[in-house]
């Protein structure tokens, strides 16, 4: 294999390794608010903030732990025939199943984009557009010129009423990581065919 490919693999599996690790700590900063929220309702007024706080952090935990989950082959399979496979067969039938993976998180990654762009108060049909001028106003002009950019920004219809862009914007960080992690199990598939890794 390309030594670019094997850099990439080990590159992205770091990195993935290092997110999810720190992502599985969020259990206990769901449990706590959990606990807090449980409290709150029995001894005092009940949080507003519990319940959404909970589903954010849950999404965090979910989606930046799914490409660790990945890498370590700990995501949900379909293991009816699988298991009994040898790993040429398993690696042969992954190689041609990651392009669904790839394209379903691709179309899911376009949609966490426009979804993004609209929370921050983009309405039109150019969401990659808006994010290009914005980062580039951010860097050209700084943060008060950026914050120019952006309009109107969506809110929970809840009565706690938090900004929904940053959660929007861990879950296209996360299905970007899991299309880097699905690419990373591509090559290192291919590999294991070519024979050049185990």
């Amino acid at each position: 294999m390309p030594k670019s490919i094997m850099i990439y693999i080990s590159a992205v599996d770091a990195m993935n390794r290092f997110i999810g690790r720190i992502a599985m700590f969020l259990i206990f900063a769901l449990i706590g608010i959990l606990l807090w929220s449980s409290a709150s309702k029995v001894f005092m007024t009940p949080s507003m903030w519990t319940l959404e706080t909970a589903q954010f952090v849950m999404v965090a935990y979910f989606v930046l732990g799914g490409p660790y989950s990945i890498q370590l082959g700990s995501n949900v399979r379909m293991d009816l025939f699988y298991g009994e496979w040898s790993p040429k067969t398993k690696a042969c039938v992954d190689a041609f199943t990651v392009f669904f993976l790839v394209f379903y998180l691709g179309v899911l990654l376009y949609g966490g984009l426009v979804s993004t762009a609209y929370s921050l108060g983009y309405f039109g049909d150019e969401p990659f557009n808006f994010f290009f001028n914005l980062v580039w106003t951010f860097i050209s002009q700084g943060p008060s010129a950026a914050g120019e950019e952006l309009g109107f920004m969506e809110r929970s219809p809840t009565a706690w009423r938090p900004l929904l862009w940053p959660i929007k914007t861990v879950l296209c960080l996360g299905v970007f990581l899991m299309i880097l992690q699905s690419l990373a199990e591509f090559f290192r598939d291919i590999g294991r065919l070519r024979g050049v890794l185990d």
